[in-house]
């Protein structure tokens, strides 16, 4: 039954991919026919062609390898300056230029002249390259908010869930009670398991937040009102100073770092709570950023990958996976102790995650990605602004074929470091926890 489970939580992944990469050339498939660009191709993966339909146009089809996919628009490159889209040349770094120019044209037909990609104003191609992550976002965005306003997430409520016998310092690092540490707070107040705190110090409280961040504010007496089994009772509390975990501006606990403050002593009950609108997009927006952090991060992420795949170095909680990775964690989701939705929901937000990944890395301004194109039609619109203004002749389109040999070292990073992860997934996988 677990390798069933197993394999149907790869399966899921694998539709979810594929959907997720059709979704994105869609955005520049609808952009493109909007400005009259041709597209004779919209493929889904790489490699061998498993399945291929034409209709109109355009030769819509599946590839063998999912880890991507494209849609071919005629004339993504300009002409060379003498007017030629085929040429031969000695240096392979001009080689590389001429070959990437003249697979633009491969599929050229009588009267594509005006439906050429690199004829559209620079703001249209703009459009075109951006619509593809764009929809990887808006993807990611909807799964989002749909599970947290629908399905919710774990979170912290003032019920009490146990009660700490004694005051031991969070930084010691055990949970044993010893004859010298003094009673906690709340033992000595009388709380017990299942009280729900409404009130602290006479002031409400309806969140955890706001109740943890006034008892860290808190050294010395104070009354708990809690409703306990439909009665409110007030109870008095003398908050010790101890030692507890750090928290950031964002309210999250930062791992291994500890500062002093009010120590109560109780275990917050945990429950799936569905948040409402206002919270939802403030905790994609907290996805969002963390994204770009480890985007940034990624490339000191690299030492550690090659101890874990190579050498006898740990997996870290927040290492980079790749395709096979996810859908390893996705095949681990599905076994699961824990009821169908909340499985189910935990599938939906690594799909979420993994839209915004796409999304953020097509961003990145490098050929062969989309963030390159974008970055080359943002550099046309601003020289040829700039030749109108000092009323010199308009510079032309803008040749990205000339970045080819720089796109080639790039693609040929990525692949070293999809690679890289690839066996990091195999022989150290990241696992849940």
């Amino acid at each position: 039954m677990t390798m069933l489970l197993t394999v149907l939580g790869i399966v899921m992944f694998a539709v979810g991919l594929l959907f997720s990469i059709a979704w994105h050339e869609l955005g520049h498939f609808t952009t493109a026919r909007m400005f009259g660009i041709r597209v004779p191709q919209f493929m889904v993966g790489f490699g061998p062609t498993l399945w291929s339909r034409k209709k109109g146009e355009t030769e819509y089809g599946i590839k063998a390898i999912p880890l991507g996919g494209y849609i071919r628009m005629i004339g993504m490159f300009p002409p060379g300056v003498d007017g030629r889209i085929e040429a031969r040349s000695t240096s392979p770094w001009r080689g590389m230029i001429e070959d990437a120019r003249s697979a633009a044209y491969e599929e050229l037909e009588p009267g594509d002249e005006h439906r050429l990609f690199y004829t559209r104003r620079p703001w249209k191609r703009l459009i075109v390259m951006f619509a593809g992550p764009f929809m990887n976002l808006v993807l990611a965005v909807a799964i989002f908010l749909g599970v947290a306003m629908s399905f919710g997430f774990s979170t912290q409520t003032t019920e009490v869930a146990g009660v700490q016998q004694c005051v031991i310092a969070q930084s010691d690092n055990r949970d044993t009670c010893v004859a010298s540490d003094p009673v906690s707070p709340a033992k000595a107040a009388g709380l017990q398991e299942g009280d729900k705190i409404v009130a602290f110090d006479g002031k409400p409280v309806e969140d955890w937040s706001t109740l943890s961040d006034r008892i860290r504010d808190t050294i010395g007496p104070a009354t708990l009102t809690v409703d306990r089994g439909g009665q409110e009772v007030v109870l008095n509390a003398k908050l010790e100073k101890n030692m507890v975990a750090k928290k950031d501006a964002d309210g999250e606990v930062v791992p291994g770092e500890f500062v002093p403050a009010g120590y109560l002593g109780f275990a917050a009950r945990t429950e799936i709570l569905p948040l409402s609108f206002t919270d939802s997009v403030d905790r994609m927006g907290g996805m969002i950023e963390n994204g770009v952090e480890s985007m940034v991060a990624l490339p000191s992420k690299v030492p550690d990958l090659w101890n874990a795949a190579f050498g006898e170095g740990e997996r870290k909680e927040d290492s980079p996976v790749g395709v096979v990775g996810a859908a390893r964690i996705s095949g681990e989701v599905m076994t699961l102790d824990a009821p169908a939705q909340n499985l189910f929901a935990m599938f939906l937000m690594l799909l979420a995650g993994f839209n915004l990944s796409l999304f953020l890395f097509n961003m990145l301004p490098l050929l062969p990605l989309d963030g390159g194109h974008m970055a080359g039609a943002l550099w046309e619109s601003l020289r040829r602004k700039v030749a109108r203004l000092f009323r010199r002749p308009d510079p032309g389109p803008f040749d990205v074929a000339k970045l080819m040999p720089v796109a080639y070292v790039v693609a040929g990073v990525f692949i070293c470091f999809t690679l890289l992860v690839l066996v990091a997934d195999i022989v150290n996988p990241v696992k849940i926890t």
